[in-house]
């Protein structure tokens, strides 16, 4: 079976079919910047604009950076507020003419690191984290995600953490490696404390700096940056659509979101 994976980000919108089997594009990446303002319309356009640059699919899996339940967007972080409560997977289903599993953008991400990347081959309870310009959280049971997590807006010094802690809190403030991976310390040690993980997976735009900002960082739980860099969201869509062809659906849910494995 084709996937073709496609993360709709911030500033852009991209997307390429996937060996799920391996966790590989087999086609180089096609991109289109974000549309501004990025309304529902819009953005269907611009996912079927990548869309039409490839062929012989079956499935699309669709990255979005907010909460999806059944298909439908129930938040917008970082994009126009039109898509609160939009029947997502429909929207996209019927402008392709294909069927479209959509899922948060850190989950996808998520999923993509635990099939194939850092956290392969982990058990327990594995917990990624994206940090740019908020903070993404992806959790998962022994390969099993737990969708829709939002740990980003846990509190931290009385605020909500990713405006402390987040990558473009760094920027913003200009805080040096050290004064920013204290408040990264900070906010995992919080984390850690609720949930005991036994993995962080680093993720974000950041992670390709790991070195600069990762050894500052004092916690027990063991922590390692993401691999897959800006493919995981794709890798990880295309990987979440394909499960959801071959589990059985309870009740209309989507099998993704019904506890079905997303590794194997």
């Amino acid at each position: 079976m084709a996937i073709l994976g496609i993360d709709i980000g911030g500033s852009g919108v991209k997307g390429a079919p996937v060996d799920t089997a391996r966790g590989e594009l087999i086609a180089e990446r096609f991109r289109v910047p974000t549309p501004q303002p990025s309304d529902v319309t819009s953005v269907v356009e611009a996912v079927a604009e990548v869309a039409a640059q490839f062929e012989g699919y079956d499935r699309v899996g669709v990255t979005f950076p907010g909460v999806v339940v059944d298909g439908v967007t129930r938040t917008a972080a970082n994009v126009d507020k039109s898509w609160i409560d939009a029947p997502a997977a429909r929207l996209f289903a019927d402008r392709l003419g294909k069927p479209v599993s959509v899922l948060n953008d850190a989950d996808a991400a998520g999923v993509a690191e635990v099939a194939f990347g850092a956290g392969r081959d982990q058990t327990g309870l594995i917990m990624m984290l994206t940090f740019g310009t908020g903070i993404g959280s992806a959790l998962f049971l022994n390969g099993t995600l737990i969708p829709n997590t939002e740990f980003g807006h846990l509190e931290l010094d009385g605020h909500d953490a990713e405006l402390r802690a987040s990558d473009r809190a760094r920027e913003t403030e200009d805080l040096s490696w050290e004064k920013w991976a204290h408040r990264v310390r900070d906010y995992l040690r919080h984390v850690e404390m609720l949930l005991s993980p036994r993995l962080f997976i680093i993720g974000g735009g950041v992670s390709k700096k790991a070195d600069r900002w990762l050894p500052l960082i004092d916690i027990r739980t063991p922590m390692v940056p993401a691999t897959l860099l800006n493919n995981a969201g794709i890798i990880g869509a295309a990987v979440t659509a394909e499960t959801d062809a071959t589990a059985p659906s309870p009740e209309g849910v989507a099998p993704h979101e019904a506890g079905a494995k997303v590794t194997e």
